[in-house]
C-alpha cells in the first residue's frame, strides 16, 4: 500500500511539473509574413533637381562712351526692336569734339596742299640747276643744294600726307563716340531690367556700364538646373523633362534637356553640373528667375515585372529556417547595391525560398526584375507579420502562466 502511495506521488509530481513547463514554459508562436504579389506595369527613373528659369539669350546692352543720361526711350517689360533707341547721352562734348577733329583734318589737308606746291617748285628749282651746271653758270654747290631741297620737298609732302590721315581718323574716332551717344538695342525682344536714370552719369573708362538687360525671345525659355555628380550619368541631350513653380500650385511644364554641360560646379564639397532644360512660354507666365523643380526622365520601362523595393531590403530574421539562409544564392544579399539581388518567397510547404534576380531601374518605390523564376502575380515577401517570440499572456488560458488568476493588471497606464 506504501508502495502504491509512493508511485501516485511521483506521477503526481511528474504531471505538476509537466504542467507548469505547459503553461508557463517557453511557447513560440508561427513566424507570419507580409507578401505582395509580383505586378507587370511600367517603371519611370527620375532624377529631380532645382534650377531656375532663365531666358535663353540675354543681352547686356551698354554704353562706350562716358556721359549724363539725356533721355531713356525704353522701360521695364518695353518691347523693343532692333536698332530702336533705347537711351541717348547727352552729345555735346561729343559733338565738340567733332568740330574741333574736322578744323584739325582741314588745317592738315592745307599743310598738304602747300607741301605740294613747295615740291612743285624745288623741282623746277632743280631743274634749272642742272641745266646751268651744263653751261657753267652755276657752281656744282649750287646744284647740290637744289637736289637737297628737292628731296627735303618730297620728305614734307609725305609729312603732311600722314597728317591728314591722323587727322582723317580722329574725325572718325569723334563721329563714331558722337554715334555712340545714342543707344540702340542690338536685337528684337523684351526689357527684362532698367538700370540707369535720366540725369544719372555713366563711366566708360575701365568697363562697359550696363544700362538695360533684354530678353530675345520670352516665348522660348531655359531652366538651368544642377545635378549631382552621382545622377548625372543617366542625363542625356534629348531626354524628356517637367517641372513645377511655386507661382502655378498643381501645375506640371514640360520641356527637354538642351544641353548637359562639362564645367564642374563645386558648392561646399558638392560637385554639380548644370543641366539646361528647354521649354516654350508662349504666353510668357513663367517669369526670369523663378525657381522650378525639375524632374528629368533618365529611364523608362513598359510591361515589365516589378516589385515593391521594400521586397529586395528583406532579410529572414535570424533563428528562422537557418538551413534555407545558409544556402542563399551567391551574387549578393538583399541589401547588395549590386544588380543581382535575392527575392524570398513561401513555397507549397510554407518553407522560406530565395530567387535570385537582376534588379534594372527604380522609381523610387518599385524596381524592375528580371528573372525566369517568378512570373506575375507570384508572392514576394516584404516583412514579418508577426515576430517569433515568447508565447504572450492572451495565448495561456486564464489562471495559468504566473500562477494567478488572469485578469485586468492594475498599476500600469494605458
Amino acid at each position: 500500500m506504501r508502495r502504491v502511495s509512493l508511485i501516485i506521488g511521483v506521477l503526481a509530481i511528474g504531471l505538476a511539473i509537466a504542467g507548469y513547463v505547459f503553461f508557463n514554459g517557453e511557447r513560440r508562436a508561427p513566424v507570419r509574413y507580409r507578401t505582395v504579389p509580383v505586378e507587370r506595369g511600367t517603371i519611370i527613373s527620375l532624377v529631380t533637381a532645382t534650377g531656375t528659369i532663365n531666358p535663353i539669350t540675354t543681352i547686356q546692352v551698354g554704353s562706350q562712351v562716358s556721359g549724363m543720361i539725356e533721355s531713356l526711350h525704353a522701360d521695364f517689360n518695353s518691347k523693343v526692336k532692333a536698332n530702336q533707341v533705347v537711351a541717348r547721352i547727352d552729345p555735346f562734348p561729343y559733338q565738340a569734339r567733332r568740330d574741333q577733329a574736322v578744323a584739325s583734318l582741314a588745317n592738315a589737308k592745307a599743310a598738304f596742299d602747300k607741301a605740294r606746291i613747295d615740291l612743285a617748285q624745288r623741282r623746277r628749282e632743280l631743274d634749272r640747276a642742272k641745266s646751268l651746271i651744263g653751261q657753267q653758270f652755276i657752281s656744282q654747290n649750287e646744284v647740290d643744294v637744289a637736289l637737297t631741297a628737292s628731296e627735303g620737298a618730297v620728305a614734307q609732302l609725305k609729312v603732311t600726307e600722314a597728317a591728314v590721315k591722323q587727322a582723317e581718323a580722329m574725325l572718325q574716332a569723334a563721329e563714331l563716340d558722337l554715334k555712340y551717344t545714342v543707344i540702340r538695342s542690338p536685337v528684337d525682344g523684351v526689357v527684362i531690367s532698367r538700370l540707369v536714370e535720366v540725369g544719372q552719369r555713366i563711366s566708360a573708362s575701365f568697363s562697359i556700364p550696363t544700362l538695360f538687360l533684354i530678353a530675345e525671345d520670352v516665348t522660348k525659355m531655359q531652366v538651368d538646373t544642377n545635378v549631382s555628380e552621382a545622377d548625372i550619368g543617366g542625363v542625356a541631350e534629348g531626354k524628356e523633362a517637367s517641372f513645377t513653380v511655386d507661382a502655378y500650385p498643381g501645375e506640371r511644364f514640360h520641356g527637354r534637356v538642351r544641353q548637359v554641360r562639362n564645367a564642374p560646379i563645386n558648392i561646399q564639397n558638392v560637385v554639380t553640373y548644370d543641366v539646361v532644360v528647354e521649354f516654350e512660354n508662349p504666353e510668357f507666365r513663367l517669369k526670369p528667375g523663378m525657381t522650378a523643380n525639375v524632374a528629368i526622365i533618365v529611364a523608362k520601362r513598359e510591361q515589365i515585372l516589378k516589385v515593391p523595393n521594400s521586397a529586395l531590403r528583406f532579410n529572414p530574421p535570424k533563428g528562422v529556417r537557418e538551413d534555407v539562409v545558409a544556402v542563399r544564392p551567391a551574387g549578393g544579399t538583399s541589401g547588395s547595391s549590386s544588380r543581382h539581388r535575392v527575392l524570398w518567397k513561401q513555397n507549397a510547404a510554407e518553407e522560406l525560398e530565395p530567387v535570385p534576380v537582376e534588379v534594372g531601374i527604380s522609381d523610387g518605390t518599385h524596381s524592375e526584375i528580371t528573372t525566369a523564376e517568378m512570373n506575375e502575380g507570384d508572392q514576394v515577401i516584404i516583412g514579418l507579420d508577426s515576430v517569433r517570440g515568447d508565447r504572450q499572456g492572451g495565448d495561456l488560458p486564464p489562471g495559468f502562466g504566473s500562477g494567478q488568476q488572469r485578469g485586468p493588471r492594475r498599476g500600469r497606464g494605458l
